[in-house]
């Protein structure tokens, strides 16, 4: 299978989900589990599948080949947000190591499954390092941006620069140091604070970027739309490009979905509070693109 996600906004051909019923299993698995994973709220089994279905229908007519991962006993309810426990190059996957002690179990969950469908596995993050999907961006094809995170080391963002800038794959990694923020249990990524959207526009929030990053981006002629705080806790940041300029967020965002409107992006809403607000991943984190056309 041809496989290559070097980039973030570059029109999706191939692209792995997870269905709700598959990383949720019931409503009573739920009832048990949200609050060791520090969700904000219990979700709702039956509102989340039909938050799901809106989602999974508008990408349907988006994105030619879509891919389901399969339930998994040693994967629990964070395994919906299938951005994060692999990257995928055009020479393979790299297995991300989690920090989250629930979701440890998920890179090789996905990695058997990425084999199955035929794709290489390039590499994994081992050892003492720690990588997640969420706090790496690739600017361009050759440049990648990764956030220093609790969820993100240095050791695994050089595990990341050995498989990737030292193969050939790309020329550049920049490390983005973020802040504590909430603290350990709360998930601050790279990507929950920015949302490229096309290779001269991005959605962030820059309360929480670096100056030197920021000021980065703009010397690349990337164009900030900035998230107003009102909407950075309902994951106005967290923005799916399906292509560049059209693009997926979350309902109840309507600065946010104005100003990408303005700037000429075809925006599709969905309702999010079960599937994606009460356990912090948006639209983002519910796909791994698995090709994206360059």
């Amino acid at each position: 299978m041809k496989q290559g996600c070097q980039s973030e906004t570059g029109k999706i051909e191939r692209l792995l989900l997870k269905h709700p019923r598959d990383a949720f299993y019931s409503q009573d698995h739920i009832n048990k589990n949200w609050k060791d994973l520090n969700y904000t709220g219990c979700l709702d089994y039956d509102k989340a599948i039909e938050e799901f279905e809106c989602f999974a229908t508008r990408l349907q007519k988006e994105v030619p080949d879509i891919y389901y991962l399969p339930g998994n006993e040693n994967t629990g309810p964070d395994s919906i947000y299938t951005h994060d426990p692999a990257l995928i190059t055009k020479k393979g996957a790299i297995l991300c190591q989690m920090s989250k002690k629930q979701r440890q179990t998920e890179p090789p969950a996905m990695g058997q499954h990425l084999a199955e469908l035929g794709i290489p596995i390039l590499g994994t993050i081992r050892g003492g390092g720690k990588l997640e999907g969420g706090d790496v961006v690739w600017l361009d094809q050759r440049t990648i941006a990764v956030g220093l995170t609790y969820r993100s080391n240095m050791e695994g963002i050089q595990q990341l620069k050995s498989l990737t800038v030292n193969s050939g794959i790309a020329d550049e990694i920049i490390s983005v140091p973020l802040p504590h923020w909430h603290g350990k249990d709360d998930c601050l990524h790279l990507m929950s604070i920015i949302s490229p959207i096309d290779k001269d526009l991005a959605v962030v929030y820059s309360r929480l970027m670096p100056v030197f990053f920021r000021e980065f981006l703009i010397s690349r002629g990337i164009k900030l739309i900035e998230v107003p705080d009102t909407e950075y806790d309902s994951l106005g940041c967290n923005v799916l490009a399906v292509a560049p300029r059209n693009c997926i967020v979350i309902s109840g965002n309507p600065i946010t979905k104005e100003m990408l409107e303005n700037e000429g992006a075809d925006v599709f809403e969905f309702e999010g509070e079960n599937l994606c607000k009460k356990g912090g991943g948006g639209p983002t984190c519910l796909t791994r693109p698995i090709l994206r056309l360059i």
